[in-house]
């Protein structure tokens, strides 16, 4: 009897649940937006007549359903905590947390994609530069896993041999190397970006690759911090509790005095070097020259010398730019995952610039954006 009426509350107790639950989703005013995912969310299709007839009302329902289920990202962070801590298993989600830092796993190295990077890097090349006797320079920037993964038994990209293949086939460039100056300190915790509080020894390095004397080195050094936590793309990827990271920039009167356009409608609209309300926004990495775009140009009547530099980067470019205009008049962003190639030539006149191209390992494994 005593068995009888524990089934009995069991199954009546998941009754409630599925009925409640069920109604809550049903009639809730559904979420457009995932801050923690960082993703727009599916909304529920127009219930009547036609769509049940259909069908189609409940085979959109269910894909509806796990975008809005009532608690969903609790749910998602006692599943994400549970296979961390309780199955220790070594990823959640895609996601490894090791050392205090949240990474991507990126494996196996991807040839087709570096081919692909390449010949987008050449095309450029042959296109813009090469018969204005430019030589450009290479910076690759080595993602986080390159000091997490191998020492903590995560599967991770060979990186001897995307350097090596990315150098062999680019040639052309003048590689500047900077990864004996980067350690895992030097990333945020949560995000997959380097601090740019922690790459002024970078800066000085590609500044003297490209032979910029060293009194016209005009690098920023007046620390700021930003007041607001940074909860980087990983956090809500990963879906574990983890505290925040801290903002922390290099500001002068130099980055004061510079005026900043976005091109992003193809006309330029005035912009910032640093926003300050992109740093509380969806992304706070925004906050370095207001995210990603297609193209940016910063100018700076402080200067030392006319010189201009065009920098061909992805989102690492943003905290590292900052760093670099003291030594120039003029440097133009370009990022030809917004842009395609050729169209370049439509907004940049190619004379006698300094040409940095800086790309990170990551980028270059998942190249398919490249246009």
């Amino acid at each position: 009897m005593g068995e009888k009426i524990s089934n009995i509350v069991v199954c009546v107790s998941m009754l409630v649940l599925l009925t409640v639950f069920g109604a809550w989703l049903f009639f809730r005013t559904p979420d457009p937006y995932s801050a923690s995912e960082r993703r727009v969310l599916l909304t529920k299709t127009e219930f009547c007549t036609e769509t049940v007839r259909s069908g189609k009302f409940m085979s959109e329902y269910e894909k509806y359903a796990l975008d809005q289920f009532p608690l969903r990202d609790a749910f998602r962070t006692l599943k994400a905590v549970n296979e961390r801590y309780v199955l220790r298993k070594l990823d959640s989600n895609g996601l490894f947390f090791r050392d205090g830092y949240l990474s991507k796993l990126e494996y196996p190295l991807n040839e087709a994609m570096l081919d692909h990077a390449a010949d987008r890097f050449s095309y450029l090349y042959d296109k813009y530069m090469k018969e204005q006797g430019i030589t450009p320079y290479l910076v690759i920037v080595p993602d986080k896993n390159y000091f997490l993964a191998e020492k903590n038994g995560i599967l991770s990209l060979d990186y001897e041999a995307l350097y090596d293949r990315i150098l062999k086939e680019t040639d052309y460039m003048k590689p500047i190397e900077i990864r004996d100056l980067l350690d895992i300190g030097d990333y945020y915790n949560t995000d997959t970006h380097w601090r740019q509080d922690r790459i002024r020894d970078v800066a000085q390095r590609i500044l003297d690759g490209m032979g910029i004397p060293a009194e016209e080195q005009a690098i920023p050094d007046r620390l700021q911090t930003l007041d607001i936590p940074f909860y980087g793309v990983y956090v809500g990827q990963a879906a574990l509790p983890v505290k925040p990271d801290t903002i922390q920039y290099y500001d002068s009167d130099v980055i004061s005095s510079c005026t900043v356009y976005n091109y992003d409608t193809g006309m330029p609209k005035e912009a910032l070097v640093y926003d300050m309300e992109a740093a509380g926004g969806r992304d706070g990495y925004d906050f370095f020259l207001e995210g990603a775009s297609a193209l940016i140009t910063i100018e700076n009547p402080k200067a030392a010398a006319d010189r201009e530099l065009v920098i061909f980067r992805d989102s690492f470019g943003s905290s590292l730019a900052p760093l670099l205009i003291g030594s120039y008049r003029k440097i133009t962003l370009v990022d030809i995952r917004y842009m395609q190639s050729g169209m370049v030539g439509n907004f940049v006149q190619f004379e006698n610039q300094d040409v940095l191209f800086e790309y990170s390992t990551l980028l270059l494994n998942n190249s398919m954006g490249l246009r």
